[in-house]
């Protein structure tokens, strides 16, 4: 189900839609990261949080300091987050997602370095407020510089710097926020109840049909990851923009993929689709999960001072100068 990234030269001269919301956008991604947040704070009050062993899955140490109990309430954070998930799950269908990637792979909406990309992402989001306290470049070097202050591998930090600029997607040819955030799950078979809200599923046609709406569905048990349809967002489009034009390990691809899919890595839902090598892509994106929980509330670092390191990095595992064909 995975497309390759087939790409045509881009013919709109301006491809941004600058009449979107960025903000309406970040507030939202901001209220459901909250609720993830704090359905993470339960797990770890209950004693069900691992502890990693070596490499990048060594415990994280940038937050151990951080009592994860003490954030605003989850009813406090809950009707945006269901409104936004109401719309979600109705309409992130099988046959959305064929045309989601159908679109994807039938141009090229911009060619811009990832610098440049993040700068545009900057913004656009800022455009929509001036006055927004935490830009976008800020938010992603939070995350990087917490991966690099735990001592993990460059190309983790750089996961962390671009996990997120896949929603550049909202301002290309999105039909809305609800495909572009929140919490990612497989479509083409039976929605699981682990699932953030899973009774507004019931107003999805999948949910119904004689064949989507069975356990397995589409799919056979073991048939790996890599041939799961994933709900259309910012994290599939990265992911294979990343997997043809990195050198990313399969790793950090996951991580990319994967950060959303919290019905998989943290509710422990739909391990029937996993071979071998889901295994260790799990884990590598669990060791993940909590620089992108819990960074923002960092020190906000200084774009002007890092730029240099990370440009580095980018160099490295993207190419020096590469223009990226989005």
């Amino acid at each position: 189900m995975a497309p390759g990234a087939i790409f045509e030269e881009p013919n709109v001269a301006e491809p941004f839609n600058n009449h979107r919301d960025g903000l309406a956008l970040e507030a939202t991604s901001d209220a459901i990261d909250d609720v993830n947040v704090l359905k993470a704070a339960m797990k770890v009050k209950n004693g069900t949080a691992t502890q990693k062993e070596k490499d990048i899955y060594e415990q994280s140490q940038f937050d151990a300091e951080k009592d994860k109990t003490q954030f605003r309430q989850f009813e406090d954070a809950c009707d945006r987050v269901k409104n936004f998930y109401v719309e979600q799950h109705q309409k992130q269908t099988v046959a959305y997602n064929l045309k989601a990637r159908n679109a994807f792979v039938a141009k090229t909406r911009a060619e811009m370095t990832i610098w440049e990309a993040m700068e545009k992402l900057n913004t656009l989001i800022d455009e929509s407020d001036p006055d927004t306290s935490l830009s976008q470049i800020e938010h992603l070097l939070q995350a990087a510089e917490a991966i690099r202050s735990d001592g993990k591998p460059r190309w983790m930090q750089l996961v962390g710097l671009i996990h997120d600029l896949g929603k550049l997607l909202f301002f290309f040819d999105a039909e809305g926020q609800w495909d572009v955030v929140g919490d990612t799950f497989p479509v083409g078979c039976a929605f699981h109840p682990s699932i953030i809200y899973p009774d507004t599923f019931q107003a999805n046609p999948d949910s119904t049909n004689e064949i989507y709406s069975t356990e397995h569905g589409i799919y056979t048990p073991g048939c790996g990851m890599d041939n799961v349809m994933l709900s259309w967002g910012h994290d599939e489009y990265l992911y294979h923009i990343m997997k043809e034009q990195s050198s990313i390990p399969d790793e950090g691809l996951a991580m990319i993929r994967y950060h959303s899919f919290y019905p998989w890595h943290t509710g422990g839902a739909y391990h029937w689709m996993m071979n071998e090598k889901d295994q260790r892509m799990l884990e590598a994106v669990k060791a993940f999960n909590p620089y992108d929980l819990y960074s923002k509330s960092d020190d906000v670092p200084k774009a002007e001072d890092l730029k240099e390191y990370y440009m580095g990095v980018i160099d490295e595992y993207i190419g020096k100068d590469k223009k990226i064909k989005w």
